[in-house]
């Protein structure tokens, strides 16, 4: 339904009522300029039983354009000093333009200047539209300011009050020329909201957290990335090269909460749902919104990045972000240069790589080279020890590959062994094992007899990089059985294995990789211990046998 035309008149060309001075972030110019023809507001005193300032003044300039004025003592009200003011402003101008923008009483099409739109021959009733709109661009401005407030249930309701702005105004288009056949996003706004989420400086990871529910909204997700895309060469284009380790951790931040689903998705999980099927709006598109997730992958991953984030980057890689890309294999430069980084980051790269060899046919030359020589003895008590050995074991678990490349990988991890922590050991014996059922050729290096006792005599070369070179084959495994003297009783039992002929059946390594200390002492106390007679004749008491001379010469009083 129309609104209620304005009680007075608005013809005039110039303003009558009284000018006030605009604070930080309020509309576009220096002064605000009050609604010609529409009463001056002003401030009451609120008494006991009386309806709220803000909400009387809400009320007043929905029910009468003639009390347009009121707007700016709201709009002055997202400048106080008080928490509870400043949500309260932020709820009175979410109901306000929400409402305005419903009823079409914001100016459609290209916004003149308000000078010029309150001096130019429009009509009173265009007038008064342009000058809404300017209002409205001026709350929008003090929003995205308010984002960046210390205080996090004001950060909260600005982002929950510009994405309705973004949802009304999808569904009453400020864009000339939209009708019902058309797809508007008010892309713009959302651009706007996305600058303010990927701080230079400070971490947004709280504005991020609440813009998060957002984006299961398929046109949401796709307009994120989009903007995303574009801003990332911006920022980094002026760092000329250096590392903004606050801005990409928000980057990051954004994009590892962006989830695609697996199908089409729900068809009704849009936030500005298209008015009828409209063949060019990318965001319903799932093929369209993969290109956009891997272009502004691409984009972030372009340039240098913390070792840190690398790391983090690396965690959730080949789980949240190849699987969901149109050409993984774009990845390939990425991987690898993380891969040859060394360290940690070449433990995370690995699942990665996995994913390429294994279901895109990946060759990397020398893969097993630097798989072999990742295994040091850090690669022990590093965090993500288990996920490392969980590949070790795939990569190992081809019974075509040579006999040298496998024996280099037991003698390694077996000189490793040597120095391993028990809840280590418990996993790394038997990936041992596990490698000589394998390989039946390997087992050589457990048959054969050591001739001397010194370690300078073995000719297996430790500080060889290259596995066909280290001479694994021409030792032994005298380190499993140095193993059978441990200080642990497990790990003494487990390397006692090779005392005997090896079954076929290898051992499930799933729940040892795991492993740690702290398991280990809770499993002591729930071991069921063997009673081990001490004497011929049992003792009674604390001072020994009956007919013992303890008890006769001896008694308890």
């Amino acid at each position: 339904m129309a609104a209620p035309m304005m009680e007075l008149e608005l013809a005039a060309p110039t303003p009558t009522g009284a000018e006030t001075e605009r604070g930080p972030g309020v509309g576009g110019g220096g002064r605000q300029q009050r609604q010609p023809g529409a009463g001056t507001s002003t401030r009451t005193e609120r008494g006991p039983g009386d309806e709220a300032p803000l909400a009387a003044r809400l009320r007043l300039v929905l029910d009468s354009r003639s009390n347009a004025n009121a707007v700016l003592d709201i709009l002055e009200t997202l400048e106080a000093e008080e928490e509870a003011d400043i949500l309260e402003a932020i709820r009175t101008c979410g109901k306000l333009f929400c409402t305005l923008l419903q009823r079409g009483d914001l100016f459609v099409g290209q916004l003149p200047g308000e000078d010029e739109a309150m001096s130019g021959d429009y009509s009173a009733e265009t007038k008064y539209k342009m000058w809404m709109r300017h209002r409205y661009q001026a709350c929008v401005q003090q929003l995205l300011g308010l984002m960046l407030h210390d205080s996090e249930g004001v950060q909260r309701l600005c982002v929950c009050t510009l994405m309705r702005f973004i949802q009304t105004e999808g569904r009453s288009p400020l864009v000339q020329g939209a009708d019902d056949s058309s797809c508007v996003f008010p892309v713009e706004l959302l651009k706007s909201v996305v600058e303010r989420l990927l701080q230079v400086e400070t971490d947004s990871s709280l504005l991020i957290a609440c813009f998060q529910e957002y984006l299961r909204y398929a046109d949401v997700r796709y307009y994120t990335m989009a903007c995303t895309a574009d801003h990332i060469p911006r920022v980094m284009q002026k760092a000329k090269g250096a590392l903004v380790p606050a801005y990409q951790l928000n980057v990051f931040n954004l994009l590892a909460s962006i989830h695609m689903p697996a199908g089409q998705g729900d068809p009704r999980a849009f936030l500005v749902k298209p008015k009828r099927k409209c063949a060019e709006y990318k965001a319903t598109k799932l093929k369209e919104q993969k290109k956009k997730f891997e272009q502004v992958w691409l984009v972030f991953l372009k340039y240098k990045l913390p070792i840190a984030l690398y790391k983090k980057v690396l965690v959730i890689f080949h789980e949240a972000v190849l699987p969901h890309m149109s050409k993984p294999t774009l990845m390939i430069d990425f991987l690898t240069a993380a891969y040859d980084v060394g360290g940690a980051i070449s433990l995370l790269a690995l699942s990665g790589l996995f994913n390429l060899i294994h279901q895109h046919n990946l060759e990397y030359p020398d893969f097993y080279t630097k798989l072999y020589s990742l295994l040091e003895p850090s690669v022990l008590h590093v965090k993500y020890r288990a996920r490392f050995f969980h590949l070790l074991n795939l990569f190992l678990s081809s019974s075509h590959l040579p006999a040298y490349l496998v024996a280099a990988f037991c003698k390694r991890l077996s000189r490793l062994a040597l120095t391993a922590p028990p809840h280590s050991l418990l996993m790394v014996i038997p990936l041992i094992c596990n490698l000589l059922r394998r390989h039946p050729s390997c087992r050589i290096l457990l048959h054969r007899p050591a001739h001397t006792t010194e370690l300078s005599a073995d000719p297996y070369l430790v500080d060889e990089e290259d596995p066909a070179k280290c001479r694994a084959l021409e030792s032994s495994l005298w380190e499993l059985q140095a193993l059978q003297r441990h200080y642990h009783p497990d790990v003494a039992g487990a390397a006692a294995v090779i005392k005997k002929a090896l079954s076929e059946q290898e051992t499930d390594l799933s729940a040892l990789f795991d492993l740690s200390t702290p398991e280990l002492f809770e499993r002591e106390p729930r071991k069921r211990a063997c009673r081990a007679p001490l004497e011929f004749e049992a003792a009674d008491g604390i001072l020994g046998r009956r007919r013992g001379l303890v008890p006769q010469l001896w008694a308890l009083e």
